[in-house]
């Protein structure tokens, strides 16, 4: 993957019947719809979309990892819908075993990425739903295009694979980070969970025979998220 994309991939083919069937889509504002081509990683079901969206608060929730602890605060101002899924997500035990599949450590992206139960990068959650992009980032410095923009330590966005494809994948990052902003961001990682943070990302990617010091790819520290938990 190249250096800047957080791609959630697609987890293949369905069935023709399936793509046959129209797939549901909630009746309220954040409009999660199926995907019958990609089928969830472990099943669950559509998230509640309530015509009031809440939209006010934070919700204080964890990644209990076998590196300690990850305490994240979920911001309902800036991505409510984003942190509506989250929370239906953690509380339907969805993140419960998965592994962190991706760790990068290029000089301008420094992200663990999370959420796909099946370990490849390829799994979600069985629908997806529309972005709810940052405006308040601080431009890159010395980018001649003006249009990266820095994703700040701390900073908890969701991966994906291009325009309102959301859905479970979500990176947390250990180090400032400039991308375009084409991820939600929907909280940011607490103090103490930056220390657990911080030990993963300390230990690099895993290294191959082929490729003895990557910048892109598994935790040299495999990471797994024993629990989720959300306290709203």
């Amino acid at each position: 993957m190249a250096t800047g994309a957080l791609v959630a991939v697609g987890a293949g083919p369905a069935l023709a019947a399936d793509a046959a069937k129209p797939p549901r889509t909630t009746h309220g504002p954040c409009q999660y719809t199926e995907t019958p081509d990609e089928p969830a990683s472990r099943p669950v079901p559509l998230p509640p979309d309530p015509h009031r969206t809440p939209a006010r608060g934070t919700v204080d929730a964890e990644l209990r990892t076998n590196h300690g602890d990850i305490t994240v605060t979920l911001d309902r101002a800036k991505a409510p819908c984003t942190v509506q899924s989250f929370v239906h997500l953690v509380e339907h035990r969805f993140y419960d075993g998965s592994p962190c599949h991706r760790l990068t450590a290029y000089k301008t992206l420094k992200v663990l990425q999370c959420g796909d139960p099946s370990g490849t990068g390829e799994g979600g959650p069985g629908y997806r739903y529309k972005d709810e992009l940052p405006t308040d980032l601080p431009p890159a410095p010395n980018d001649p295009t003006g249009q990266r923009r820095i994703y700040p330590r701390g900073t908890l966005a969701m991966a994906n694979a291009g325009p309102d494809t959301n859905g479970s994948q979500f990176f947390l990052v250990y180090a400032d980070s400039v991308l375009r902003p084409n991820y939600t961001v929907f909280g940011h990682v607490d103090e103490r969970g930056m220390r657990a943070l911080d030990e993963i990302a300390a230990g690099g990617v895993l290294p191959t025979p082929e490729e003895p010091a990557p910048v892109d790819g598994p935790p040299a520290l495999p990471t797994t998220i024993t629990r989720a938990k959300a306290h709203c």
